[in-house]
């Protein structure tokens, strides 16, 4: 299959578009760099800079690569980021969204597996979050990838495209040479390998929350197999469409988070114990019965891989992908 990969020179676009291109699929990264990096495109894939809100080139790209389907990864995704500019995630998470959707259907291109958030849920009533309960975001961030999945399901249902949103929370670790290389904002375990690294403190935000260690409990999910679930739902089109939760159905606390940065770097961190954010829930992790059962994907990578993969990439890229 050829297959477009909206920010295929990111974090997780990166990957996807390794692992299919392993698998024997023909793939075009289409990225505008201003958070990717050209070094994280896999060699031999083919590069087209552009912006997603740019049809005419999304479409261009599209059928200069015969591309049957997209992977549409690219969006602006920091929550506090998003607070602060909620029109600019708007342009780009909502307009850029139906541009990538406009460009496939007019180029022909019928399968679309779109990355969403576990964000579009807000403070869940339970958890396990099961895809069946009401979407409820509580940041512009979630809103607009909430909308972003309304517009594939209007698309879907013109029969315009079979479409798959994939919803998740916290990626992590590193696959081989492409890792995360950017401000992480509160991703909590390049934060913490960075204070392993650095003898810097770092801030555990809240300790009295109603969890068996008193810290926030989080979905942390290998990007290798956040990866496989987005190649598994392609693949599976148009049989299968839908919203997926891609998550561990557990999770893990910020303390565990700690104490495995620790066991796998040999470094002792200094933690700080700051006042709980505002907003915060004790707990957010997501099923992944759905996924499993339709997608035949479960997460196959513990959190110990994950850490320990990040503080390999870490260690072998101490200034990142520096510039490439």
């Amino acid at each position: 299959m050829r297959v477009l990969v909206t920010g295929g020179a990111g974090y997780i676009g990166s990957v996807i578009a390794a692992r299919l291109a392993g698998r024997g699929h023909d793939v075009v990264v289409y990225d505008d760099l201003s958070r990717g990096h050209a070094a994280a495109v896999p060699p031999g894939v083919p590069l087209v800079r552009g912006d997603i809100r740019d049809e005419a080139a999304l479409r261009a790209a599209l059928l200069d690569g015969g591309c049957e389907a997209v992977v549409h990864m690219a969006a602006l995704a920091e929550v506090a980021e998003s607070v602060a500019d909620p029109e600019r995630y708007r342009s780009v998470n909502v307009e850029g969204t139906a541009q990538v959707i406009r460009a496939a259907v007019a180029a022909g291109a019928g399968r679309l597996v779109f990355s969403s958030t576990a964000a579009v849920y807000g403070a869940p009533e339970r958890t396990p979050i099961d895809e069946d309960d009401p979407p409820a975001p509580a940041n512009p961030y979630g809103e607009t990838k909430l909308a972003g999945e309304r517009l594939l399901q209007e698309a879907r249902s013109r029969g315009e495209l079979a479409a798959t949103a994939l919803r998740y929370f916290n990626a992590c670790g590193a696959d081989g040479p492409r890792g995360e290389d950017h401000d992480p904002e509160s991703h909590l375990i390049p934060l913490a390998l960075r204070a392993a690294r650095d003898g810097t403190p770092i801030k555990v935000f809240g300790h009295d929350y109603p969890t068996p260690d008193g810290t926030c409990v989080r979905d942390y999910v290998h990007v290798a197999d956040l990866a496989d679930a987005h190649i598994a739902a392609l693949e599976a089109l148009p049989g299968v469409q839908g919203s997926f939760n891609l998550g561990t159905g557990a999770g893990d606390s910020v303390q565990a988070v700690l104490d495995t940065v620790e066991s796998v770097t040999g470094s002792a961190l200094v933690r700080e114990t700051a006042a709980r954010r505002a907003g915060d829930p004790p707990v957010l992790v997501a099923g992944n019965r759905r996924a499993a059962e339709r997608l035949g994907w479960r997460p196959r990578r513990s959190l110990r891989d994950a850490v320990a993969d990040a503080w390999a990439w870490m260690s072998a890229h101490p200034n990142g992908y520096e510039g490439g």
